[in-house]
């Protein structure tokens, strides 16, 4: 950039010139080089190479959240969430490998903060969640993956996990498993181990079965199997049998930033479809001067900009402290559903060209429709905000 873009003057007064200047640092990364990479990559089902891993640390976007001293940019959650939904517009599984980066899962000691944080700042050090099985999606307490002490005081992992995104690729996976059991208080005796592995391979104890997804593609999300797994005693993260408060610590965080990427690919859809309907001809005038489908956008372009705002708030209420599960709940709900029907919309308005791999409204689509189930669902999401309204 030669120059700092300057606020408008109709520009919210929370956004800054230096909040400015990161969202176009981001949004120039996101059209110069991450959206080339997603239409090369996205319909071969390809993986992020290693050279764009180290330009995004190049950036220092696996630093926002990370404080200063340790490498990281020292920012808040409203300025990690600008570049996420910055990074969506071009492919929403760039705006998800930001949180392989800063600090991701949290927990550590110290003493780990101090020996990993700066290496995850640069790159480094990228991080993958292991938390879901089969029957513990939404129902966290219901964890049945083991975790049992071995003679040398380490431990033993035995069962599996669902849903874990970029395994094979990450320098370290937190999960999830049950040291012990309390029968009445379920959530009682779930710990968090850190798992330090090397960048492409599952060490021994440890396999993966790739999932088949349909869309976030870039990287594979993986089915893992843990057979007699063995880890230090210093693996453990945390208290024993209290990893249930890590795991549902920062959910504001995981919601607010899912919010960001789904505006970001809505964003992104409406900006296809205007430049389509200018430039699309049908009986004589381009399809931009037909009133339903002006009509249509800018019933996207409202729906986006009151999710935005919302998540703005929600950001700005984090970052100062304040407790905003039910507002984080609602953004994550309203972008989720916003962004699968933006999507659709935009898909429509580009015809039978829509649903072909010549235009990236599709990615869009299917991208957006992960977004109503993973970081939890909209029907979860849905009963937060309802027991936080009408009680439990």
């Amino acid at each position: 950039m030669t120059h700092k873009p300057r606020p408008r003057p109709n520009t919210p007064h929370f956004m800054t010139e230096d909040r400015l200047e990161i969202q176009q640092l981001a949004r120039e990364f996101a059209r110069d080089v991450v959206l080339p990479l997603a239409n090369e990559l996205d319909p071969v089902e390809g993986q992020f190479p290693e050279w764009f891993i180290k330009q995004m640390a190049d950036m220092g976007f696996f630093g926002i959240l990370i404080p200063e001293e340790y490498g990281g940019l020292g920012l808040g959650v409203f300025e990690y969430c600008l570049v996420a939904e910055e990074l969506s517009r071009a492919w929403m599984s760039v705006g998800g490998l930001l949180a392989r980066g800063n600090g991701m899962g949290g927990g550590f000691s110290p003493e780990q903060e101090a020996r990993l944080l700066p290496k995850v700042a640069t790159g480094e050090y990228l991080g993958a969640f292991a938390l879901s099985e089969a029957e513990a999606g939404s129902d966290v307490a219901n964890i049945r993956c083991k975790a049992t002490r071995a003679d040398d005081g380490g431990w033993v992992i035995n069962g599996t996990k669902m849903w874990c995104t970029f395994a094979d690729q990450a320098d370290y996976i937190i999960l999830f498993a049950r040291t012990s059991t309390d029968e009445e208080k379920r959530h009682r005796g779930i710990s968090a181990f850190l798992v330090e592995k090397k960048r492409g391979e599952f060490p021994e104890g440890m396999s993966g079965t790739a999932v088949k997804k349909i869309g976030y593609f870039g990287w594979k999300t993986w089915d893992l199997n843990f057979d007699d797994f063995h880890l230090p005693a210093d693996a453990l993260l945390g208290e024993e049998d209290r990893g249930f408060y890590q795991a549902v610590s920062g959910l504001e965080v995981g919601r607010a930033h899912t919010a960001a990427r789904s505006i970001g690919l809505a964003q992104a859809a409406l900006e296809d479809s205007i430049a389509y309907l200018k430039q699309r001809v049908q009986f004589g005038h381009p399809l931009a001067d037909f009133q339903h489908l002006r009509f249509k956008v800018a019933d996207m372009a409202a729906q986006i900009e009151a999710s935005r705002a919302l998540m703005y708030h929600v950001c700005t209420q984090i970052d100062s402290g304040a407790r905003c599960d039910k507002e984080a709940a609602m953004v994550k709900y309203l972008a989720a559903e916003m962004a699968e029907k933006v999507t659709s919309e935009a898909v429509q308005i580009h015809g039978g060209a829509g649903y072909t791999k010549d235009f990236a409204v599709e990615r869009h689509w299917r991208d957006a429709r992960l977004t109503k189930i993973f970081e939890g669902s909209s029907e979860i999401q849905m009963r937060i905000i309802s027991d936080e309204l009408l009680g439990r």
